[in-house]
């Protein structure tokens, strides 16, 4: 028979067609039909949101981090090239996570708009694929270097197993069931007949109901486990230092319009790494083990240990090796720890110098990063700690909570670990730590920079006295001069505010008798062993970025 005729005998005939072995129609209509399509990406889309509800609550049992959003984006970010991560620090800063996690959510509504609409045409089709998406989430999950095993897939398998289970039910609510209308003569109508609208309504509404109580539920638990992390941060008291820091010299601090404030707010301390989720460990379970090559006597301590041992206060300045020439990745603060280099030594490590065996210090993260330090720096006099308190407070979560590691003078990447968990001793040979592994290199020292805070880019000054001023910093050799220069004029020497230790960072300041016009400003530093800030412009990768800072501006 030709088309017409096919569609005659539809007509003629009031009974439903069956489904074919796909759990499809095999009449024209159905598949051609804008508003089966139309329904059909709604059932993908409720199936979706209760995949993600389901996966977040069972997530919430397991652990946070096993959830498929934060698994699948923790891999992206892995497999992401470093470029493209630099690329994302630079456009969007601390915000770069969130971009992250909107742009998966953005991705996965537009699978499940796909995948109910193929399930429209091929039924069981469109459940398998969100199935494969679970597997995905699944695999991603159990890959992630702070996986737990096996039991991290749950929040993906069940929460797929649930979407593929209502998207195979919701389109089956649009199978044909009865006879068309009496007066149903239009082409639509001839091609929806008989699928149960009130049905449908029904369940997709509970559907997304029952989707919404399991994200309500799912974040009740987890802020359940946050509170407790919360109160153990709470109940922290820190004791006093046994070393405190010098008080901060007068006129260190500037008080300039513009300039950065000296020590940085614990709330404006910068945030780089690649938690998409921000780990909340509770203190009174945390645990830190110390092992690996010339470790004679190996230890594992509590948060409480370390609070009974000696401490020391001493303000450093951090830097992000990320941060651009005039960027905003570095900040100061006062910082409270243990001296990581006496704690080594109690546990019979000694340096390369001393005839020690291993030269490379890997800390481990509780969310898997892990970072490679040479032990020559650790142990060499500067004030290396494990840091419990920042600005007189114990750790925020997003700098660490409960105790995270600094070393001066060295890059955060290669230093400053968050979230320690774990201290092993090994070489540069034998092991390469997660940056190293994406082209970073296994040492940085922080280079020589310095930065112009005020004029901010395009300031339109009046004409007259302008002040310009910054901050310097090459921790661990200390600031020993700041020029500015004018156009193509010459070096002029700013004024430097009074140095509180060679591990912070210097104010500074130059009064510039400003005429009317476009003008550029540029500065430089020169650091104590006389290393003088390069003009070569490099990129961060893959040991931070070099050059000059300039700002133009237009004075009326």
């Amino acid at each position: 028979m030709d088309d017409d005729m096919d569609d005659d005998m539809d007509r003629q005939r009031p009974t439903t067609t069956p489904p074919d072995g796909n759990g499809h129609d095999s009449a024209r209509g159905a598949k051609r039909s804008p508003r089966r399509l139309s329904l059909g990406a709604l059932s993908g889309l409720l199936a979706g949101y209760a995949a993600l509800a389901v996966a977040e609550l069972v997530a919430a049992v397991v652990r946070p981090e096993s959830g498929p959003v934060v698994a699948v984006g923790g891999a992206a970010i892995d497999r992401t090239p470093s470029a493209v991560k630099d690329w994302a620090i630079r456009q969007f800063g601390t915000n770069d996570k969130l971009v992250l996690q909107l742009g998966i959510l953005v991705v996965l509504c537009g699978v499940g708009l796909v995948l109910g609409v193929l399930a429209s045409r091929r039924r069981r089709i469109g459940s398998l694929g969100v199935l494969a998406f679970g597997a995905v989430g699944a695999l991603a999950a159990t890959s992630r270097p702070d996986s737990t095993g096996a039991v991290d897939a749950l929040p993906s398998v069940a929460g797929a197993v649930a979407g593929a289970a209502l998207l195979y039910w919701l389109i089956g609510l649009l199978e044909r069931r009865t006879a068309p209308a009496a007066d149903a003569t239009e082409p639509s109508a001839q091609a929806d007949y008989g699928w149960d609208r009130r049905a449908f309504v029904v369940a997709a509404t509970a559907a997304a109901a029952a989707s919404t109580g399991a994200t309500v539920a799912g974040r009740a638990l987890s802020g359940s486990q946050t509170r407790s992390a919360a109160a153990s941060r709470t109940d922290v008291t820190i004791p006093p230092p046994s070393s405190e820091a010098a008080p901060t010299p007068r006129g260190a601090a500037l008080r300039i319009k513009g300039i950065t404030p000296y020590v940085t707010p614990n709330d404006d301390f910068y945030r780089v790494d690649t938690a998409l989720v921000v780990p909340k460990v509770d203190a009174t379970t945390w645990k830190l083990r110390i092992h690996g090559k010339g470790v004679t006597r190996e230890r594992t301590l509590s948060f409480d240990d370390l609070l009974k041992m000696p401490l020391v206060e001493r303000t450093i300045t951090l830097t992000c090796v990320s941060n651009e020439v005039g960027g905003p990745y570095i900040g100061n603060a006062r910082w409270i720890g243990v001296p990581l280099a006496e704690l080594l030594r109690k546990c019979g490590v000694r340096p390369p110098s001393e005839g020690g065996p291993a030269d490379q210090l890997v800390s481990r993260s509780v969310d898997g990063m892990t970072l490679g330090t040479p032990v020559e720096d650790v142990m060499d006099g500067r004030d290396a700690m494990l840091a419990v308190g920042m600005n007189g407070e114990p750790l925020p979560f997003v700098h660490g909570f409960p105790v995270r590691m600094l070393v001066p003078g060295l890059y955060g990447y290669v230093s400053a670990c968050k979230w320690i968990r774990d201290i092993e001793l090994t070489t540069f040979d034998a092991y390469d730590t997660y940056w190293v592994k994406r082209d970073w290199a296994q040492r940085a020292p922080v280079k020589t920079q310095s930065r112009i805070d005020t004029p901010k880019p395009f300031a339109r000054p009046a004409a007259g006295t302008v002040m310009v001023a910054g901050v310097a910093w090459a921790q661990h050799r200390g600031i020993d001069k700041v020029e500015v220069r004018v156009d193509n004029g010459p070096w002029e020497e700013a004024r430097l505010a009074a140095e509180d230790t060679r591990d912070t960072w210097r104010q500074w300041s130059y009064e510039w008798k400003a005429a009317k016009g476009g003008h550029r400003l540029t500065v430089r530093a020169t650091d104590r062993t006389g290393e003088t800030q390069t003009e070569r412009r490099t990129r961060t990768i893959p040991d931070g970025a070099s050059g000059r800072h300039s700002v133009v501006v237009t004075v009326e």
